[in-house]
């Protein structure tokens, strides 16, 4: 059967991540089913004018769920987390392993679910937590599954409150230290090329990044992107004494090993349109990050 004849039920899709998964399997000449919690929206009007068929449900509605689930060839499963301050890291947990055990029920051929890059318990940190729940959760059922793991979004890089408005940029790595970085657009691309290859990716378990980095880096390519001199330096350790959200998550980042040549090289093969984060300032995040030059204000996460 062709892809265009089968259906994709894809979560989380006017946000983010199920955005760019849902026009990339548009794109592919996939079947999008989407569920959306309200049908009149303007994120679920842009999805239906693009082609994708709109379900109404909610997560936490195992009935929108299951009817939802009917008849799909694949899930894509991505859940909301507690920074973002709309779920707490409970729900999360009982979010994604629903989904999971709804698709074996359904007898679904294949289930992606997004996690996070580097994803470990113990960490202190709820939403890796929470990730790593999940995942062994869809490793204990017999169902054909890929787990991706995504690197730190280049559109966090610009969002308010790592000073960019001021001439510097503060994030958690030391000037020399690497982290992975990939735009949300390729996550969409690598999902579809996933789906597309199921023999492939069956109980695989992939970190995807489009580019890794380091503080300098990022400092140069900023400086490059803006046409003035763009300062680094990791967030100060007052800072992070007075923040355990972003004390963890800076300890956590100091122990991660990014992906290395050889690595995002085999990334490109999966999807050789992966932006680099030259690339990205250029193309997709070029308003994103001259609006953040002109935007103050604090981090958009909660303490955690």
């Amino acid at each position: 059967m062709s892809a265009n004849k089968r259906t994709i039920l894809v979560f989380g899709a006017t946000g983010q991540q199920g955005g760019s998964v849902a026009a990339a399997l548009l794109k592919a000449g996939w079947s999008v089913r989407a569920l959306v919690r309200d049908p009149a929206s303007n994120e679920s009007a842009a999805l239906r004018d693009a082609g994708a068929e709109i379900v109404q449900g909610d997560f936490g509605d195992a009935t929108s769920l299951r009817a939802a689930m009917d008849g799909v060839y694949g899930v894509f499963s991505v859940q909301p987390s507690s920074p973002g301050g709309t779920v707490t890291d409970d729900d999360e947990i009982r979010f994604g392993i629903a989904i999971a055990d709804l698709a074996h029920e359904h007898g679904v051929a294949h289930l992606v679910y997004s996690s996070v890059a580097s994803v470990e318990a113990g960490v202190g940190l709820g939403h890796f937590e929470s990730k790593a729940r999940i995942e062994a959760h869809i490793g204990t059922l017999p169902l054909t599954a890929t787990i991706i793991r995504p690197s730190t979004f280049m559109e966090m890089l610009v969002m308010p409150g790592f000073g960019l408005d001021s001439g510097h940029f503060n994030f958690f790595v030391r000037p020399d230290q690497p982290v992975g970085v990939i735009a949300v657009r390729d996550i969409g691309q690598c999902v579809a090329a996933i789906f597309a290859d199921p023999a492939r990716f069956a109980g695989v378990t992939l970190d995807i990044a489009g580019d890794t980095v380091t503080g300098r880096d990022i400092a140069t390519l900023f400086t490059e992107a803006a046409g003035r001199t763009i300062a680094y330096a990791r967030f100060p350790d007052e800072v992070l004494a007075a923040n355990p959200f972003l004390g963890k998550l800076t300890a956590m980042l100091d122990r991660v090993q990014p992906p290395d040549a050889a690595e995002l090289l085999a990334l490109r093969r999966i999807n050789p349109e992966m932006q680099s984060l030259r690339t990205w300032l250029a193309g997709d995040g070029r308003e994103a990050f001259r609006a953040a030059l002109g935007a103050g204000g604090t981090w958009a996460y909660n303490q955690q």
